[in-house]
């Protein structure tokens, strides 16, 4: 065996232990009447909520994304940033 090789190996090891870490798998458990998945620490961590947070999915091209802000208010506050770029003069009177 050459290095080539051998190096060929662990790179493939190490890209499939990276694979490993990002691609975990939840398991559907019964949760009183419902069904859920109980989420990780490292992933609670990662979305910075804990118990009682809410946390928003929405359609993604290649399934769901999780997070932990409201897509629906992140679009107003992208609107509003516009209107206040738009109209800073007059936001600067007001603040007189």
């Amino acid at each position: 065996m050459n290095s080539t090789n051998g190096q060929v190996i662990v790179i493939i090891k190490v890209i499939t232990f990276l694979i490993e870490i990002i691609m975990q798998t939840l398991k559907i458990t019964q949760i009183g009447n419902s069904l859920g998945v109980i989420l990780p620490k490292e992933i609670l961590g990662q979305l910075k909520v804990e118990k009682g947070d809410q946390l928003f999915w929405t359609e993604a091209p290649d399934g769901y994304r999780i997070s932990n802000s409201d897509p629906e208010f992140g679009a107003q506050m992208k609107l509003a940033e516009q209107i206040m770029r738009k109209r800073r003069h007059v936001l600067r009177e007001l603040a007189k």
